[in-house]
């Protein structure tokens, strides 16, 4: 690819080799920060995050972060150890002891905790959940629209692994990213189990037509809080938005496409399976959607 691009692409900051990461109630050195190699996450991915974004000294959608990270903990059986004010007490803390006010992202990441031998069984993690909370100062740049390549690696049945768990074990998503780029792609077009048009390895997927804003069912999909602000901007600003079932040919003929997640925002793409969208840029319908979504979070 001629430029690196990716959905995730943000500015060096050095300000970031001297972040304070918290860890289970102590902050901590980025050099310093670290878990056991017996920890449920290293060890299986067993664990369940949140990605936040700070605008302006808040954190956006704090409440529905947290409403998302506890339903999910409850899913997994997993006892997070902490109520919500004091997670919210830490995001300060780590916050506070940053200097962060604006343009900061957190994750924020919660594991079933070390284990005493190294195997599968739950009941091996005694010692209480891992929380810890990476805050980096993180302004998106991402050097031009997106292309995206379509993969075999499907979002996959409930009964799998449900893609609605924002767990740790992310690997399906890895190899599709990982196919996408050996297609000459920057990120991965997923489709569902009935070979309808998804979700990328790691964003929200939306397209346009003829005005109108379309997105999966959100059946087989991470129910994105982006994603989900989207569709209500839309609602609320007579912009006609559908969640529905459509397949590649939809795709090809887009006037416009764009990602959703809390990093980046809204992300234009520019080339799916190598058919150009609309101009290959920030499109009209996008950029209103955008202007919305910024004046929503207060930016």
């Amino acid at each position: 690819m001629d430029i690196e691009t990716f959905t995730h692409q943000a500015d060096d900051d050095a300000r970031n080799e001297s972040i304070l990461i918290w860890i289970n109630g102590t902050l901590k050195p980025r050099a310093e920060a670290l878990v056991s190699v017996y920890d449920s996450g290293f060890m299986l991915g067993d664990g369940v995050w949140e990605g936040l974004r700070l605008y302006h000294g808040t954190w956006a959608f704090l409440d529905l972060h947290l409403d998302r990270l506890f339903e999910a903990a409850k899913a997994i059986d997993l006892d997070i150890g902490m109520d919500r004010a004091a997670l919210i007490a830490a995001l300060e803390d780590t916050r506070a002891a940053n200097g962060m006010t604006h343009d900061a992202h957190a994750r924020l990441m919660v594991t079933r905790g070390v284990k005493t031998r190294p195997f599968q069984h739950p009941a091996l993690s005694r010692s209480g959940p891992t929380v810890a909370i990476i805050m980096e100062h993180s302004r998106a740049q991402i050097g031009r629209p997106i292309r995206l390549a379509t993969v075999p690696h499907l979002r996959g049945l409930p009964m799998t692994q449900d893609p609605k768990l924002n767990s740790h074990s992310k690997l399906n998503c890895i190899l599709a990213c990982i196919a996408a780029e050996k297609a000459g792609a920057d990120e991965a077009l997923m489709l569902d189990v009935h070979g309808f048009v998804n979700t990328t390895n790691a964003c929200n997927f939306f397209i346009v037509r003829k005005g109108a804003v379309w997105t999966s069912t959100g059946d087989y999909c991470m129910n994105g809080i982006t994603r989900a602000k989207v569709i209500e901007i839309c609602r609320d600003n007579d912009i006609p938005v559908y969640e529905r079932n459509f397949s590649l040919v939809d795709c090809y003929g887009a006037d416009e496409a764009f990602l959703t997640g809390t990093f980046g925002a809204q992300t234009p793409v520019a080339m799916i399976d190598g058919r150009q969208i609309g101009d290959e840029k920030l499109g009209p319908v996008t950029a209103r959607i955008r202007d919305l979504y910024m004046a929503l979070v207060g930016v």
